[in-house]
């Protein structure tokens, strides 16, 4: 299957963005990556700017067995539960298409993915 996803960290940005690479090349070893973008924060009273990200890779693991590999980063990362509620995103990773059928619409929305996902069409 062909898969999509956000990567994004408002909180120790530059380094959870790199490590989250790596970790997902390990997994994914032909993911490819957009360019990484700064955005401000939808919904949330912290204005830290987070780093984005989306990327795609081909797996034979189903939706819900990419997803559980990709909390298991998130907790590697050192995102707590807890953290949730000082809106400290050290990283996130979200699970947006699983062959072209989209998981999270709203965010496939945003202007930032939508860059993204154009870059990586047309590359």
């Amino acid at each position: 299957m062909e898969y999509c996803l956000a990567i994004g960290s408002n909180w120790g940005r530059p380094q959870h963005m790199e490590q989250a690479r790596r970790w997902l090349k390990e997994l994914f070893p032909d993911i490819r990556f957009s360019a990484e973008e700064e955005t401000l924060p939808v919904g949330m009273k912290r204005h830290d700017a987070f780093a984005n990200q989306v990327a795609t890779f081909h797996s034979s693991w189903t939706p819900a067995e990419v997803v559980e590999h990709l909390k298991a980063l998130e907790r590697q990362a050192g995102r707590q539960p807890e953290e949730k509620a000082q809106e400290i995103v050290r990283l996130d990773l979200d699970l947006l298409m699983a062959d072209q059928e989209i998981l999270r619409p709203a965010d496939v929305a945003r202007d930032y993915i939508q860059r993204g996902l154009k870059q990586l069409l047309h590359t």
